[in-house]
């Protein structure tokens, strides 16, 4: 794994945010956003003319609150719904999951451990605070997404998820580098999770790199142990821009 290249501005900068911008939190709405990250984004936003987006598992308006006032390119729930300038679309029709839903709900009614979180596309069930649960929470969600057409059960650090089938962070990149401003840039993505690697085979098929934040195995080039040191390098790539500029 080699040292992690210099950001430049002919590169358009893809971020995941739980667990690479940020710590891993018990609970999601217990993430800390740390001092100084919200302006580090902002100037990079600045300095790569725009050509910086977080591609996220989390719902637009969660990123938006963690990172008021600042409103960045987000391509949210793995790439459902797309915000490129001021309006947001959904890149697929939302499935009908009201049966995932009533079996995840169920299941955390009966274990406190469990937190059941709905978004638009999809739903997710995480067992951060009852790993022992996770053989339950995984057949629980196979056995009533049976029950519906067109999605998929994706893995994640103590999550699953019950999306649409197809819908993912490496099609939602590269359907960004094909917009303003990201097309013609090499692009770069940052994740930590297994539900980044998609992420990490788009913008490596597309010339770029990818970097992968924390243990664990990967197909990105390049690695950052801790989301701390990623956001040192991220202030690094801000201070190295502003001088160029």
């Amino acid at each position: 794994m080699r040292l992690l290249p210099t950001l430049t501005t002919a590169h358009a900068l893809f971020l995941d945010f739980d667990g690479t911008l940020t710590e891993l939190a018990p609970r999601p709405e217990a993430v800390r956003v740390a001092s100084g990250l919200v302006p580090t984004l902002s100037s990079l936003h600045t300095h790569l003319d725009g050509a910086l987006a977080i591609v996220t598992g989390r719902p637009e308006a969660d990123i938006d609150g963690f990172l008021a006032p600042l409103r960045l390119p987000q391509a949210s729930e793995h790439g459902a719904q797309y915000r490129l300038g001021e309006t947001s679309v959904l890149a697929t029709a939302p499935p009908a999951l009201d049966p995932v839903l009533r079996a995840a709900q169920d299941l955390a009614s009966r274990h406190p451990g469990l937190l059941v979180e709905t978004k638009r596309a999809s739903v997710a069930l995480h067992y951060r605070q009852a790993p022992q649960l996770e053989a339950l929470c995984h057949d629980t969600l196979a056995h009533a997404m049976r029950q519906v057409e067109g999605v998929e059960l994706l893995r994640g650090k103590c999550v699953f998820e019950v999306k649409p089938r197809g819908v993912h962070k490496g099609q939602a990149i590269v359907d960004f580098m094909t917009q303003p401003p990201f097309a013609g840039r090499t692009p770069v993505f940052v994740g930590d999770d297994v539900t980044d690697e998609a992420g990490f085979a788009a913008v490596q098929a597309l010339g770029g790199w990818g970097i992968k934040v924390g243990e664990g195995p990967t197909m990105a080039q390049h690695r950052c142990m801790t989301s701390a040191a990623l956001r040192g390098w991220l202030s690094s790539a801000r201070t190295t821009l502003e001088r160029e500029r």
